[in-house]
């Protein structure tokens, strides 16, 4: 990044610091006070210059109109590039557009419908060991339920033994990289530095595990139908090439490791903000009960599950798991008429915008009303974005929201949760938006409703 002094009023900051220290120590506090200033807000991180995209505008205009005018930042590149290797998060330019298209199969909307089952009966297995009455700590459940869930639809089965405690590296792995972006100057990842040491045994043991399957399923030549498959038999448009082997790598890299952890923590705060508004959770258990009657959701329930994805879609709002991304120019660039040098960075303030009380009236109330059909038209397109936008929008998002919807339908219909007393409920910016005490909450079982409804088909799936 250039050192040089922004041109976009903001707040002044420390003489020496600038706003880095209220960015990494109150952070959504401080991403809400930015607003204020204006769509675009000039700010320094130490020396360097930092813009923020603080409205609809600014960040169609960063993520879709100027789309090719800047790169994932050197910062996120650098952190991550051990981690998820030259995978879609991170990769650029033709690079990105060939492993994209490329990808993009796999996620089609008729090719991951057929991984509607297999999330069901994951939460269903799951639902099976809850007990009426005894706590379950949902920051360890959600996670382990939607990694078992990545793990069967991208490679055609369960975890080993040896791998069962993954998630909780993925999470720490999480924590290391959080930090290491919560510093002006990185610390080379070949010093033996503690953290450096444990962030290369967790890399390794992920590339371990995802070898192997991507060998095994080498040797065979057998298409069992999952994500994998879908990567390994990837052919560009003129059937000249696929993936190597280091390709699909990075690709599993990152829809296993990011993947689940962004579902997971959607999840829980869906659940405890439920837990606060009993009667925005009785208003889900009446869908529930009026369309599945008692019996497990299938794919064709989906369409008829409106008010379900309200409440997901405005936990998302609240607690947007993806609360900010960021961009460099790849060339000088007006953004809105204040002008940001080539080399200069460009944050998206997700979790700003999203509580913006102009776009969202009452932004601390949780209120899925605001996504129903009628009132969704009169939100600004860009003024709610869980999953990114533009040509970089979330690739795996229609996944995600199938599989959201469908643990919701599962679990609610057996279960109402309650925070369990004495659990503190603090929101972390750790990578993705987590609790930052974790989330103990007690289930109590539902009254059974006769499974008399069938299954509801829809011509349009």
């Amino acid at each position: 990044m250039a050192a040089a002094q922004p041109m976009a009023s903001g707040p002044k900051g420390h003489w020496f610091w600038g706003s880095f220290t209220d960015f990494r120590q109150r952070r959504l506090a401080f991403l809400r006070e930015l607003v204020s200033y204006g769509g675009t807000v000039g700010l320094r991180f130490g020396p360097f210059p930092v813009y923020m995209a603080n409205s609809p505008e600014a960040i169609h205009q960063v993520l879709v109109t100027d789309a090719s005018k800047y790169l994932k930042s050197v910062v996120t590149r650098r952190t991550l590039k051990s981690t998820l290797g030259n995978g879609l998060f991170i990769n650029d330019g033709e690079s990105w557009k060939r492993q994209r298209r490329l990808a993009q199969p796999a996620f089609h909307t008729k090719r991951i419908s057929s991984y509607a089952d297999v999330m069901v009966q994951s939460a269903e297995q799951m639902a099976n060991t809850w007990q009426s009455g005894v706590p379950v700590a949902m920051h360890h459940a959600m996670p382990q339920l939607t990694m078992d869930i990545i793990t069967r639809t991208m490679f055609g089965g369960s975890l080993s033994a040896d791998f069962s405690d993954i998630g909780d590296s993925i999470s720490r792995l999480l924590e290391i990289i959080m930090a290491r972006f919560d510093r002006l100057y990185m610390i080379p990842e070949w010093i033996p530095t503690r953290e450096n040491v444990e962030l290369k045994g967790i890399v390794a043991r992920l590339d371990s595990l995802i070898q192997g399957f991507i060998e095994e399923r080498r040797a065979s030549g057998e298409d069992r139908g999952d994500l994998l498959a879908m990567l390994l038999l990837a052919q560009d448009e003129d059937g000249s090439g696929g993936m190597s082997d280091a390709q699909v790598r990075d690709e599993c890299m990152t829809i296993f490791g990011a993947g689940h952890e962004t579902t997971a923590n959607a999840l829980a705060w869906t659940w405890y903000a439920l837990s606060q508004y009993p009667d925005i959770e009785a208003k889900l258990h009446h869908e529930l009960d009026t369309v599945l009657a008692g019996r497990a959701p299938t794919l064709a329930d989906l369409p008829h599950l409106k008010y379900t994805e309200m409440v997901l879609k405005e936990a998302m709002r609240m607690y947007p798991p993806a609360w900010g991304t960021t961009r460099d120019a790849l060339e000088d660039v007006m953004l809105e008429g204040v002008p940001v040098k080539k080399g200069q960075t460009v944050f998206v303030n997700i979790y700003g915008v999203h509580m913006n009380p102009q776009y969202f009236p009452n932004p601390d109330t949780f209120d899925p009303e605001r996504f129903s059909p009628e009132n969704e038209k009169s939100i600004p397109k860009y003024a709610y974005l869980p999953f990114g936008g533009g040509p970089r929008v979330c690739i795996g998002n229609a996944f995600a929201m199938m599989e959201a919807k469908l643990i919701v339908a599962t679990l609610a219909q057996r279960f109402s949760l309650r925070v369990a007393p004495g659990q503190q409920v603090v929101p972390e910016t750790v990578f993705t938006l987590r609790t930052k005490y974790g989330l103990s909450m007690i289930p109590q079982a539902r009254a059974t409703v006769a499974a008399s409804a069938p299954a509801v088909a829809d011509p349009a799936l």
